[in-house]
Formats: structure tokens, sequence, C-alpha cells
């Protein structure tokens, strides 16, 4: 639970845009709202970040395509949007002991968006970021749609408002010093916490405070600084939490030491979404070493016991008798069948110039986090208490709510940092389980999710198919059309709050949600006349999300293969047949310098290759060209129970992604991108058979591991772009990284891949876990197999 704080100064944020490219010194309109202590409200007008379709290249022979949604309005802009109306909600606060403090209302799982706010506010006030205390905020439903985490929107969306409250609240501190000192303003100066007069006076933030507060409510005018004049901003810095998680101090919701709050676990049935239908052994496992508690719940049987091992051990004694689940008798090759079923036409006919098209198949994908799926709850007396990470506690909290038949107000859900997201976090499942189980016991509960249960039963990235078809005429192409079909990807979170999120789960609601998604996100940055795209979704039997990056890197490998193809149909180099279409010269340059500083067409031995991919997202531009090594006695190499296959063996990563906060956690986030991509493009991926996942734990679902991680990996941020603001990050190193490995292997193999991961369909290198019991022994060998 939150701790007891000083006397604070508050501080309210308003949301608005940041300034256009170009405009450096524009006034921001502020308020110094009326109350006991400084309260400030940030007003900013209606302004787009970004020039919208920017500066077109010129070429002779591409045939210019007429700007797609995403070229002047993204994903981005419209979460930014949903946020105006209660940004000024959100609270910076200066404590009495000189500190300020700022609860982020977003999740941090790594990302270190925690990191980047401290910076931001330092570089206002100028502070050290050791100065800024950030926290998570607890779910606040008054926030409607301002405290969702995803589409790599954070910085982007809080970046000017979080600066305009320093930069109101620093001006409204030096007011006050101004007239302790009987000093002009302009000869005061901020630094490291205190106010300096023109005579060395040093005043603590902390004595200022209070008295900065207004008896009244009046506006003020607020100038943000240069940035020219940055000295934090732009400035590697190491994550806050770093120290805490390589010492094993950092606090994740598992650790949280809840009074009476005992481990939990649910015994889940074989197939997927299987529900139980009796129990043989109910009472005997009752009595078993530890066990306090076992509840039947929608999921299964909750298992309650003093430790982990002994709820696994209950768990697996049960014998329950289960139906078939959702997706009973099914299997990859008959879910593909239903998704080509619902393949939308392709418009432009073959026969119109020359008719190049190509179809790829992507498989399921594990959403599961490196973090166990978890959350503790307390549920008694008609109230409850939900820890856990959330990127979405809003609907959390009020889902929960109706679960339990209480007030929304009734749950207070502290949002606790996590390990890894990658889209999971965005679904609450383990907190609703952990609630209702509390309630059914009338105890705590600190549950957690298995390996296995998260393989299984959690979410997945939907399969999905890719068709493109290009016509070319000579030199030029006429028309280039994709159609992405999938099984669908849940949306049910909405925009964060509990109006949308009940809309994304009515008939076809959650289709509408995710067709409006892929409008704002994809984006064929080429010139290749008449260009569309377009999504259909089917099926919606499966747990699914939007697992790293949604629909791009699936629709980036197809696109980029098939610009491969027609590059090579033309006779052309890869590389330089997309210099001369790409659309925009902020992109073409990005692709130009990737190309540089790759080496691009240097001599390589046969079976070895480059590739090269450009994705455009989160207002930015990214560029991959990957080497690549397919030789027999690469591909062939051996480590026991592991896919090996093509090893990439190195990555030039060129992003483009606006100003970046903190250029040590921005490359960190790249390399795990490329990573994601790699795995994404050769090796991960789950093998739906008879209605269950095969992979049962994180040893047999094959993310990209250190004997496929490229030796050389050289990440460059651009450092002068166009765009002085920052865009987003998060995802912004997987859908290139995966289409270039593609478009390598390819060049490597004279083999078009037609499904991903390539490794797919090889012979499983590890004995499948059996589906009953439910959860795989705990090992007892590993020291066998220590090196």
């Amino acid at each position: 639970m939150p701790a007891h704080r000083a006397p604070t100064t508050t501080l309210d944020v308003r949301s608005g845009d940041e300034p256009r490219s170009g405009v450096s010194r524009r006034k921001f309109l502020g308020y110094l709202i009326a109350a006991p202590t400084l309260v400030v409200a940030a007003e900013m007008g209606r302004q787009t970040l970004f020039d919208g379709v920017g500066t077109p290249t010129a070429s002779a022979s591409a045939l210019p395509s007429s700007p797609q949604t995403p070229e002047f309005y993204d994903l981005l802009d419209a979460l930014r949007d949903a946020m105006r109306p209660t940004a000024n909600l959100i609270r910076v606060e200066v404590n009495t002991d000189g500190t300020v403090s700022f609860a982020i209302p977003r999740s941090d799982n790594g990302q270190g968006i925690m990191t980047a706010a401290q910076m931001i506010i330092a570089e206002e006030m100028d502070l050290d970021p050791d100065q800024v205390i950030v926290t998570l905020a607890d779910a606040r439903p008054e926030l409607v749609v301002n405290q969702l985490t995803g589409g790599s929107a954070t910085i982007f969306c809080m970046y000017t408002p979080i600066r305009v409250a320093a930069a109101l609240a620093k001006g409204a501190l030096l007011d006050a010093a101004a007239a302790q000192l009987g000093q002009e303003k302009s000869v005061l100066t901020s630094r490291a916490g205190a106010i300096i007069g023109q005579n060395g006076e040093a005043l603590p933030f902390g004595e200022l405070t209070t008295k900065a507060a207004a008896p009244v409510t009046t506006a003020a005018e607020v100038v943000l600084k240069e940035n020219k004049d940055f000295t934090v901003i732009g400035k590697s810095r190491t994550k806050s939490d770093a120290r805490a998680m390589v010492t094993g101090a950092k606090q994740f919701a598992i650790d949280l030491q809840i009074p009476d709050a005992l481990p939990t676990v649910i015994c889940r049935g074989p197939g997927l979404n299987s529900a139980p239908t009796g129990v043989e052994n109910l009472d005997e496992v009752r009595s078993m070493p530890g066990v306090t508690d076992v509840v039947e719940v929608e999921t299964g049987y909750a298992v309650r016991a003093e430790t982990f091992g002994q709820c696994i051990d209950a768990v697996n004694a049960l014998k329950v008798s289960w139906d078939g689940g959702t997706v009973e008798g099914e299997n990859d090759d008959s879910i593909l069948a239903k998704v080509r079923q619902g393949e939308l036409p392709l418009a432009v006919p073959q026969g119109v110039g020359e008719t190049i098209e190509g179809e790829f198949v992507f498989y399921f994908r594990s959403g599961s986090s490196l973090e166990p799926n978890g959350a503790v709850a307390d549920v008694r007396d008609g109230r409850a208490e939900i820890w856990g990470p959330a990127k979405n506690p809003i609907v959390a909290q009020n889902e929960i709510a109706k679960a339990l038949g209480i007030p929304q107000n009734a749950v207070t859900f502290y949002v606790i940092e996590g390990g890894g997201s990658f889209g999971r976090k965005l679904f609450f499942d383990a907190a609703l389980e952990a609630a209702v189980v509390s309630q059914k016991v009338g105890k705590p509960v600190k549950l957690m999710w298995t390996r296995a249960d998260d393989s299984r039963q959690g979410r997945t990235h939907p399969m999905c198919t890719s068709r493109v078809r290009a016509q070319v005429s000579g030199d030029t192409v006429l028309s280039f059309e994709l159609r992405h079909t999938s099984v669908a990807a849940e949306n049910n979170p909405g925009l964060g709050e509990p109006i949308s999120a009940a809309a994304a789960k009515a008939p076809l609601g959650n289709l509408g949600v995710s067709e409006a998604i892929f409008e704002l996100t994809q984006l064929t940055p080429y010139n290749f006349g008449a260009n569309t795209r377009f999504l259909n979704e089917v099926d919606m039997r499966f747990n699914t999300q939007a697992t790293r990056n949604v629909y791009s890197p699936d629709v980036c490998v197809a696109r980029e293969l098939m610009v491969d193809r027609i590059a090579e149909k033309m006779g052309r180099d890869p590389y330089e047949f997309r210099s001369e279409c790409i659309k925009q010269t902020r992109w073409k340059k990005a692709l130009d310098r990737a190309a540089e500083e790759a080496g691009w067409g240097k001599s390589m031995e046969p079976g070895t290759a480059q590739g090269i991919a450009t994705h455009i997202e989160y207002k930015g531009v990214a560029v991959a060209v990957v080497e690549i090594d397919c030789r027999p006695e690469t591909m062939n190499r051996q480590i026991r129970q592991a896919r090996t296959g093509p090893r990439v063996t190195k990555v030039t990563y060129v992003v483009d992604p606006g100003l970046v906060i903190n250029p040590r956690g921005y490359e960190a986030q790249m390399m795990g991108g490329i990573n994601d991509g790699i795995a994404i493009a050769l090796t991960a991926g789950m093998h739906l058979d008879d209605g269950h996942f095969v992979e049962a734990s994180w040893d047999n679902y094959f993310y990209t591991r250190q004997w496929n991680t490229p030796p050389e990996m050289n990440i460059i941020v651009v450092e002068d772009s166009e765009a002085p603001e920052p865009g987003g990050a998060g995802e912004f190193g997987v859908a290139a990284s995966a289409a270039a490995v593609a478009c390598a292997y390819a060049r490597a193999t004279r083999t078009v891949p037609e499904y991903f991961p390539i490794l797919h369909k090889d012979p499983l290198p590890f004995e499948p876990y059996p589906t009953v019991p439910p959860v795989p022994p705990s090992p007892t060998d590993g020291l066998d197999f220590a090196s």
C-alpha cells in the first residue's frame, strides 16, 4: 500500500500538443490554481507534432502513391487525442524535502518510462534525476482513457505536458523566491533543487513550495527550454531500477509480502479453455501437506497452500474431468484453412501489367512475458485490494468489481512494476482469477500461473496470412495490394476504460477496433502506384493479444519480401530499388545511412547473404540490414534440445525516432526488438495439435537464444532528426529486423520462405510434456546439464 508522505505541493497537468518542427520557443499557457499549496495546470492548444506527409522524394520511374492514413494521423495521434480530456488530472508533486514526485499513470514493465519521466522533469526544473521520485499510479477511474499503456505512446503523449507542468512549477518557485529575497526574478536561477539568488543565496524548493501557492486562479505563460540547452535529455542514463534488478532487490508482484497471502496455483485442463466437469479426489487433495483450500473456479480448481511447491504437487494430484475446450480437435492446418476462407479479395485483376504474387503464413506465437503471470488479491468484507502489473488498470478494476459483485470504488488496484509485457499485461487474467479465488476462500491469495499455464492456456499472437499482389510494367510498379487475414486479436481493453472495452466485446466490435488499429499503423513506404492494404479477422475461440508490435512484423515481412521479388524481376539491386521508390526524404536518409554503415553489396560467401528492410511507425523510420549464415555447417550445428538453424551474424539497425530522451535506454529497446525479430523470422512459433498447444514452457519455445544472437550488432540512433520531439520506442526494433532476416534468408538460400517461423515444420527438438497432469514436474537434474 502507498506509504504516508509529508505535505506536498500538487501540480496538475493538462495535456496538449508539442510544437511543430522548427518551433522551439512557443509559449505555453497554464494556470496557477487557487489552493493551499502550489497547484499548476498546463493548457495547450491543438497542434500537430510532425509535418504530416513530410518532404516527398523525386523519382523518374516510381509511380507516386497517394498518402496513407498513418502518414498524417496514426495510432499515436489517436491515443493522444483520446487522453486529452482528463490529462489535467495527472499530478506532479514538489515535496517539502525538496524532491519532486510524479505518480505516472502508466505501467513500467522494463521499458524504462519511469527513468525517462525522471529525466524530463529534471531537465525542466534543473534537477538531478535522482531528485525526482517516479512511481506508478494506482488505478484511477477518473482518468478514463488516460491510464492505458500501449502503442509505444507513453512518452509521445506525456512529454510536453510533463515539461509544461515542471516549467510552471519552477516559475512559481522563482516568483516565491524573488518575493522572499527582494530580487528580480530575472536574476535568479534554479539549480539542484534550490533557487539561487544573485548573491549566492540558496532557497531550497521545499522551503518555497507552500509560499508559491496562489490565492486565486490566475493564468500564466511559460516558455520551455530550447533543445540546444538540454543537459539531461539526450544524455545516456542507466535505468533507475538497474541496481535493484541485478541484486535481486526489485519487488515484483509475487515478491510482495502481503499479510496472510499464500501461494495459489490453478489446475487447468488439457485443451485450450477446457472447463472442469467434475473431480474425484477433492477431499484427498485438501488434506495434502500445506494445502489450506481447494475451490472450483471457471478456469479449473484453485489450490492455496503454504508454498508454491505444495500447490504444484496438489494440482498434479487432482483427478479432474474436463470438457474439450474451445478448439477441440483443431490443429495448425485446420485453423489455417479457416483463416484462408476469410481472406479478402485482391482488387486489381491479373494481367494489368506483369503480375507478381506472394502469400505468407505466420503461425501462432507465444505471448508470455519473462515474469510469470501473477497477482495478489485480498477480497473481504465487500472490498478488494489487488496488487499486480497492469497496462490498463481501470478496465481491470471495473471487470474485477463486476466479477465480485461489488462497486468499482470498492476495488483498489495497486499497479506494480512488471517483468516484461509485450502486450501480455494489457490483459489481467491473473488479477481477475486471484480476486475470485480470494473471495471464495475468504482469505488473501498470491496467485501465479506456471510456465505451462501461460504457454498452453495463456495468450498468443494469432495465426495469420499476408497476401500481396503487385502489377509491374517495365521498371514501374503500377499497383501494390496487401490483404492481411488473422485469427482475431483480442482488443478487449479498448482504450483503457470500461465503455470502449465493453464495445470491443460486442458482435463485430473487436473487428472494428482491430481494423482501426490496422489502418492507423500499417503503411507501405514506397511509391508503388495504386497502393492498398486491408485487414480481416476470423475465429474468436482463441486467447490472443497484440504481442509485440501487433500486425507490423508480419505485414512488414510480407511486404519487404515482395519488394525484393519485384526488384529481382526488374533486375534491380534491393537497396537501390528501395532508395529510388521510398516516399519521403527523411525515410530515404535512414535507408541510405543503413546501407552505407552495413557495407551493402559487399562480396559474401555462398550460403550467406545480406537482407534489408524498412519500417515506418511511431513517428519514425527504422531500417535493418542483416547478414545471415545458411551454410550447412551452421544450419546443422547441434545444441541439446535446441533449435539452431540459420545464424544472423550481423545486424546494422538505423532508426530515426525524433528526439531521444535516454539514448542508452533506447538502444536497449532496439536490441531487444531485434532479437524478437530474429525469433519471429526463424525459430519462435507455437504448434497447435488436437486442441492444445504443444509447447509448455520457455525451454521448448525458441525465442532467440545465445547461440542465435548476432555476434555483431550496430545500432545507430539518428541524432540530427528532422523531428525535434520524441516518437514511440517500445516496439520499434521488431518489424524491420524480422523482415530483413526473411529477405536475407531468401537471398542466401535462393528460396523465398512461405511460412514463419522458417523452422516451424522441422521436427521438434524436444519431447512434449503431457497435458495431464497439467503442470510439468520441477527439474531435478539441472546440474547434469550445467556448463
